[in-house]
């Protein structure tokens, strides 16, 4: 009975120690780490310049494009900086005013303020790819730099490219249905217009640009705001709107826009030589000169065409325009 009671005791002597041992060595090993990075507090998003690791968290986000700031305000975030257009007064841009009240300017997208940047310490940094051509390296330094956008002609035939960057950006804040959703009531809004427009016996449309020494016309395609006109809207280009670039109009030739309707852009600098076109005797040969249905627009739609929140205000100018 004693021997019996003895082994026992050796036996649990030994438990005891084994499980103390097994302690011992879980305290020393650090947990096997199988959770994605996606879920250890960071995302990676693919863009022009390969993969960048992003809070998943994303709290400050510096935009460096017109069209990123509507992309933002589209799915009811704000961003942290924003760049500023030079030659509109170096101010926020009109339409996006009243939201981005207080909020810093970093500069132009062209040349932006690398210290206004700095001392907001973004998160992450959202630019075009013209102006990843000479800052991506500096701005990398800053922060996770994520470059957007692609050239002209890339998207000719894809009259929805304006939604991929939304999307993008949509998805670093978990918020894309969001964002489909509001792409789809812009789009809905484009076909009830759309319907009405197809009603007028008469709907050839020229989008003109006067610029500081020459008149210019926008081609049918290669930008999104050609497209939502001639695509999505349904106007009918004149006989001169080029098919794929803008193009330079010479007074000559201002008589050969056979324009149901005209959309005039005027540049901040450009009063003189629109005095100089009103003053032609070609421009009043112009049909939509003779009817009185020439439209002065902000100047604007270039941005505009971009995004959500643009898109509806051109849509509700031009329904103004055609009553």
């Amino acid at each position: 009975m004693v021997r019996q009671r003895a082994t026992t005791m050796i036996l649990l002597t030994l438990l005891v120690l084994v499980l103390t041992a097994c302690s011992k060595a879980t305290e020393a090993t650090p947990p096997q780490q199988d959770t994605p990075v996606e879920e250890s507090g960071t995302q990676t998003i693919e863009h022009l310049k390969g993969t960048t690791v992003v809070p998943q968290k994303i709290e400050r986000m510096v935009v460096l494009s017109a069209a990123y700031i509507d992309h933002m305000l589209t799915i009811g975030e704000k961003p942290a900086g924003v760049n500023v257009e030079v030659r509109y007064g170096g101010d926020y841009l009109p339409y996006f005013a009243d939201q981005l009240a207080g909020i810093p300017t970093v500069g132009s997208a062209d040349s932006p303020n690398l210290e206004a940047i700095l001392q907001i310490d973004p998160d992450v940094i959202v630019i075009e790819s013209r102006t990843a051509e000479s800052t991506y390296d500096q701005l990398e330094k800053i922060a996770p730099t994520i470059v957007l956008g692609t050239e002209w002609l890339d998207f000719v035939d894809d009259t929805t490219y304006w939604t991929q960057d939304l999307l993008t950006i949509a998805g670093m804040y978990n918020k894309v249905d969001l964002a489909k959703e509001k792409i789809a009531e812009v789009e809905q809004q484009a076909k009830q217009l759309k319907a009405k427009i197809d009603q007028l016996d008469q709907k050839k449309l020229a989008y003109l640009r006067v610029r500081e020494k020459t008149l210019q016309i926008y081609a049918a395609k290669g930008h999104p705001t050609n497209t939502l006109l001639y695509h999505d809207l349904g106007f009918v280009p004149t006989t001169v709107t080029p098919s794929e670039q803008r193009e330079d109009l010479s007074m000559e030739k201002i008589a050969d826009v056979d324009a149901d309707f005209v959309v005039l852009e005027i540049d901040p600098n450009a009063d003189e030589y629109l005095n100089n076109i009103n003053a032609s005797s070609l421009w009043k040969r112009v049909p939509a000169v003779g009817t009185d249905q020439v439209y002065t627009t902000d100047s604007f739609w270039l941005f505009k065409g971009w995004g959500v929140i643009g898109r509806s205000e051109i849509i509700n100018e031009v329904e103004d325009m055609i009553q």
